[in-house]
């Protein structure tokens, strides 16, 4: 009898969490968890781009942790900045296309070069297509997503009642892209923190005790193996027991 392949989802969205909490365990500044973090995102997409994911989102810095200590914004700041100068050649080289999801307003100039300079360098990328939040909150993107139908609403581009849940998500940043099928969050915290909250409404929920530096390939691995585990329903009933074990012969 053939085996059933396992199924690799199309995209993995990530709550990179633990970092501060891998650095104070080790007797270290919260600032090298951070440092080490860069470290495990790194392997994160290179891992995601062999399995064959096709998107990747990583949630690296919400809009909330703009309240974290000045310094702490400032160094996050500069991680991102020094990531895209370092990391956008291996990039372009490895046919990834980079964009960043979040508010820019309040970024310095020269983290919003940065990030203009990763994304249209890789714009017309083909390979494995990993998004970055960063200073990121779903709530504000749902939020501006309907401030900006209201706006077409009030100049006559657009009927109120004709208002669906597919033109509201095509005023999303991520429109165009597919939800996710699988969200990752490392450090057994078990929520989704303001993450993909429209986009995740069917995605499947994996939590790992793992803090975020520790994530690896073989991490990755047991996420993927526990999604393969899962019955997706997407609300309807689930199917018969023998049409379940015909579809794996298939």
């Amino acid at each position: 009898m053939p085996s059933h392949s396992p199924e690799i989802p199309a995209h993995v969205g990530i709550i990179m969490d633990g970092n501060g909490r891998w650095a104070e365990a080790r007797g270290l500044p919260r600032r090298e968890g951070y440092r080490h973090g860069v470290e495990a995102a790194r392997r994160c997409v290179r891992a995601a781009d062999a399995l064959g994911i096709s998107y990747l989102t990583l949630f690296s810095f919400s809009s909330e942790n703009r309240l974290r200590p000045p310094a702490d914004v400032a160094f996050l700041m500069q991680l991102l900045e020094d990531y895209l100068q370092s990391d956008i050649e291996e990039l372009q080289r490895d046919n990834i296309r980079t964009r960043i999801l979040g508010r820019r307003d309040g970024l310095k100039p020269n983290i919003l070069k940065r990030i203009a300079e990763a994304e249209a360098k890789t714009a017309r990328n083909t390979g494995l297509q990993l998004q970055v939040a960063f200073n990121y909150g779903s709530r504000e993107e749902i939020a501006d997503a309907a401030r900006e139908l209201a706006q077409r609403v009030a100049r006559g581009e657009v009927e109120a009642d004709s208002i669906t849940p597919e033109i509201l998500e095509s005023a999303l940043p991520t429109a165009g892209l597919p939800d996710p099928d699988l969200i990752i969050r490392t450090s057994g915290e078990m929520r989704i923190s303001n993450f993909l909250l429209w986009q995740a409404a069917y995605a499947e929920l994996h939590f790992t005790d793992i803090l975020w530096p520790d994530f690896d390939d073989e991490a990755l691995a047991a996420a993927l193996q526990d999604f393969n585990k899962r019955e997706r329903r997407f609300g309807r009933v689930a199917a018969p027991a023998e049409q379940r074990a015909m579809d794996r012969v298939e």
